[in-house]
């Protein structure tokens, strides 16, 4: 009897064990996909800025580089006129690269947002801040303020949601979506202005994207006020999957970083191949 109580008292012990191996390996490949997207956002960002570094050195050989003589035609300048040019790339600014042209008449600065794609069908963040931010820039009143702390997840929800930690726009009551939907078209042009020129000396005057998938890179350089008309165009809506849309804008809730504290940012996408077939 006491070999069998033995037995049996060593089975439920290797069975505990087995369990806790088990929850143990099941949260550390819970976490795999968390640490994926992080290292997917931090190799994007890499590639940005090397782009970035690429374009501004372009425009320093624009004398032999004949992109970069492109792109100053379609900034409306006559190379034959030209007497310097000077890219420099300034820090945390909407101007990612800002170019200064000299000719007879005096020196020019350029400011230009790039965007860097990947393929026909990617979106690129355009803008991502905190909401308190957002909130001062454009004197959000207090109702949207409150839908969108519960969109973000800086509000627990206030019923029951998809998501146990935030809440979507389509699952908030009417008057808080409407609410929403009117303060965001209302204020659509100054809103739109902000996401891609911004203001003061390191606004972007023109957008490039460049898309580098195929074996020749294309590249489009457009006037801020071309990009913005285009990409606002549309209505002011909220999406099937709960999320809010200007035109061709996204705005979403960060998410990811693996659960950190700045997923609960309020996050501006576009898919800036679309403006290589903008009219």
């Amino acid at each position: 009897m006491r070999t069998i109580t033995k037995l049996r008292d060593l089975g439920i012990r290797h069975f505990g064990l087995a369990l806790l191996i088990f929850a143990l390996w099941g949260h550390i490949f819970a976490q795999k996909p968390a640490a994926a997207k992080v290292e997917l956002g931090s190799n994007t960002a890499k590639n940005g800025f090397k782009n970035e570094d690429e374009i501004r050195d372009k425009f320093n050989n624009w004398k032999t580089d004949d992109d970069a003589r492109s792109w100053l035609v379609a900034m409306n300048y006559k190379p034959t006129e030209i007497e310097s040019v000077t890219a420099t790339k300034p820090h945390g600014e909407k101007a990612d690269v800002e170019v200064f042209v000299k000719t007879k008449k005096g020196e020019t600065k350029e400011g230009i947002s790039i965007k860097l794609v990947s393929s026909q069908n990617g979106f690129n963040q355009i803008d991502k801040r905190w909401l308190s931010h957002y909130v001062k820039m454009w004197k959000i009143p207090a109702d949207v303020e409150a839908a969108l702390k519960l969109f973000v997840g800086e509000t627990p929800p206030n019923k029951p949601s998809r998501d146990p930690n935030r809440m979507y726009l389509n699952e908030l009551d009417v008057a808080s979506q409407k609410a929403v939907i009117d303060f965001f078209s209302a204020n659509r042009a100054k809103i739109v202005h902000d996401l891609f020129s911004g203001d003061g000396p390191h606004a972007a005057g023109w957008v490039m994207v460049a898309l580098k998938s195929t074996d020749k890179p294309r590249w489009i350089l457009r006037t801020d006020a071309d990009t913005i008309k285009f990409f606002s165009e549309g209505k002011v809506e909220l999406t099937r999957s709960g999320n809010l849309r200007i035109g061709r804008i996204t705005i979403q809730r960060k998410g990811g970083d693996g659960g950190r504290d700045t997923a609960k940012m309020l996050q501006f996408k576009i898919n800036p191949a679309l403006l290589f077939d903008a009219k």
